[in-house]
């Protein structure tokens, strides 16, 4: 199974678009996706997917089961968007989850029982039968530390790291390898970087030095794309739906991006030896009747 974390220190980076984006490369490859944002703000990865309808509803959601409240199976809370991409939408309760783990970690405490608050999401996971169920697990917290972060990253134990090319994206990338060592000593897990995604490039001198100062490795460099991402913001889709369905016509370096998600994900499969049954030719649309 790949698993990965989507992070970055540094915002304006296109970190929710980059993990939608890469969720739907796999499954459009034939893989079975889930995807588990934890972002608390508006604005998130279930807005982008149209499915944060429910968000202020008085419903079962991934913060019960967190806490071992649950209304119900964990099943029923995963809605199925574009390409078959599974996820479980983000709820209100995500802005207190520290303090729901918290309150939760000491009445369990006070009865002699462990509660982990950074293993929980793994927890409810395994419980479930992601594992067996799926073949890519995608998580999209928010970019500051905390419950949510770690529950993530303890879930995943892989980073995709989404980045800005410039001094700024490099101090990022910095602080984030003290991050990552912080995170390791924490839960006691060793935690590997997939890929950094250097995006916006605009090809200048700095961005070019920028990029081989990188330790990590960078199987693609996107472009500046504002307007494409912008476009999936306001349509609620990927930029492959947005693309096919929502541009009069087709741009080249559109789809060239369209291709390096597709090239991406097929370079983070590799890794853990995960062999996609139907991957499409990179950057190739379907019909609408395909994919509906």
């Amino acid at each position: 199974m790949l698993t990965y974390t989507v992070y970055s220190e540094a915002g304006g980076v296109a970190k929710t678009t980059t993990a939608a984006n890469l969720a739907v490369a796999h499954a459009r490859a034939g893989l079975d996706v889930l995807v588990v944002p934890l972002d608390p703000q508006d604005g998130d990865l279930s807005h982008l997917f149209g499915v944060d309808d429910e968000r202020t509803e008085a419903i079962d959601n991934l913060v019960r089961h967190m806490i071992r409240r649950p209304k119900g199976a964990f099943e029923d809370l995963v809605r199925t968007v574009e390409y078959g991409v599974d996820i479980v939408p983000e709820h209100n309760m995500l802005a207190d989850l520290a303090d729901f783990l918290r309150r939760e970690q000491e009445q369990a405490e006070s009865m002699g029982e462990a509660f982990g608050i950074y293993s929980q999401l793994l927890r409810v996971l395994q419980e479930a039968g992601v594992p067996d169920e799926y073949d890519v697990l995608i998580c999209d917290p928010p970019a500051t530390e905390g419950p949510h972060l770690y529950n993530a990253i303890n879930a995943t134990r892989s980073l995709v790291i989404p980045i800005e090319p410039s001094a700024k994206g490099q101090a990022s990338v910095e602080g984030l390898e003290g991050v990552v060592a912080g995170m390791e000593d924490t839960l006691d897990i060793d935690i590997g970087v997939l890929a950094a995604v250097p995006t916006r490039f605009k090809n200048t001198r700095d961005q070019r030095e920028m990029l081989e100062k990188l330790q990590y490795d960078t199987p693609v460099v996107i472009g500046d794309r504002t307007s494409l991402m912008e476009g999936c913001w306001k349509q609620q889709c990927s930029a492959y739906t947005y693309v096919r369905d929502h541009r009069d016509r087709k741009r080249d370096y559109e789809i060239e991006t369209l291709a390096q998600f597709d090239e991406l994900a097929r370079n983070l499969e590799a890794q853990v030896g995960l062999d996609a049954p139907n991957p499409p030719e990179p950057g190739a649309l379907e019909d609408e009747e395909v994919v509906a």
